[in-house]
């Protein structure tokens, strides 16, 4: 054993271990250096690449498993944060410097999905997540209005940061909770009968309760950081044992029970801005981080709905 290396796992408590959470690589693996800010990494299974953002250098960036050839997918892109799919394997990003969630056609052009609220320009849509009934859901912070690094300075128009639902069948963009100082990453539970939203303005991951009209209830509290211990949350995804693991900059990947205990956490070298899980088998984590892409071969299984 090399005894030099750097710690990756850190078991906080003795789930992280005995739920096979530490039972993969022993180190991160880099497969790419030069973005400016790496954020919205998303796996494509049907392509067997990895899409993710570099939002100040306005691209988006593409690494293909195969044969670990690393190019630029689109750009201008406008300075797109968080990408998912939806039901019919189309790519859906949330375009911080256009203000707009716009989805990818399978031709290649590209549609406007939500760009306004009740008449109003959005912020700046940063992640989404899509339900199986074809709704997708929104966070939009002002992260991409308050300079011209990862987006275009401008005024909120809404003068509010919410969390939205686009209608599958007509389009309208509803509001779907309020409240946040910035609402970040989303994510539904394995069964989509709650919405998890991490809050990097609050410092919180609070937990909604999903009802079959679209509206959500409750927003408690799951899970809280402080900024001054080094931590922000950024995005989440679960694991198919319903483990939250969540970005958590400065602080590494977090790793959360399900009753809200965080149990472990990997420790990352640069500030982790977003993870995601991906690979043919779905154990495998992708992390931007700074400048860099990583991944890691793990032990735990995407949940069915994290692709």
């Amino acid at each position: 054993m090399d005894t030099d290396r750097p710690a990756l796992y850190e078991v906080l408590d003795d789930r992280f271990r005995t739920e096979k959470c530490t039972a993969g690589d022993l180190q991160l693996e880099t497969l790419h250096v030069g973005s400016r800010w790496a954020e919205g990494p998303l796996y494509v299974p049907a392509w067997r690449q990895l899409i993710w953002s570099d939002i100040p250098n306005d691209r988006l960036l593409r690494w293909d498993e195969a044969t670990g050839a690393v190019g630029v997918f689109r750009s201008p892109a406008g300075h797109p944060n968080g990408n998912t799919l939806d039901r019919a394997g189309r790519l859906v990003s949330c375009e911080q410097g256009n203000r707009r969630v716009t989805r990818t056609e399978h031709d290649g052009s590209v549609t406007v999905l939500a760009d306004r609220y009740r008449g109003k320009r959005l912020n700046s849509p940063n992640d989404a997540a899509v339900k199986s009934d074809g709704s997708i859901w929104f966070s939009d912070p002002d992260f991409g209005i308050t300079s011209d690094y990862e987006g275009v300075r401008g005024e909120s128009e809404i003068g509010a940061n919410n969390v939205y639902r686009i209608d599958p069948a007509t389009g309208e963009v509803r509001l779907a909770a309020e409240g946040f100082g910035a609402p970040n990453g989303l994510v539904f539970s394995l069964d989509e009968s709650e919405l998890y939203v991490s809050d990097t303005g609050a410092g919180q991951i609070r937990v909604f309760a999903v009802h079959a009209d679209g509206t959500l209830s409750d927003g408690k509290v799951f899970a809280e950081i402080r900024e001054a211990d080094g931590g922000r949350f950024d995005n989440i995804r679960f694991d198919d044992q319903g483990h939250l693991w969540v970005a958590a900059m400065d602080d590494g990947v977090h790793c959360y029970a399900p009753d809200g205990t965080l149990i472990g956490r990997l420790l990352v070298p640069n500030t982790v801005a977003n993870i995601r899980f991906g690979g043919p088998r779905r154990n495998r984590l992708f992390i931007t981080a700074n400048d860099t892409l990583y991944s890691l071969v793990m032990g735990v299984t995407a949940a069915p709905t994290a692709l």
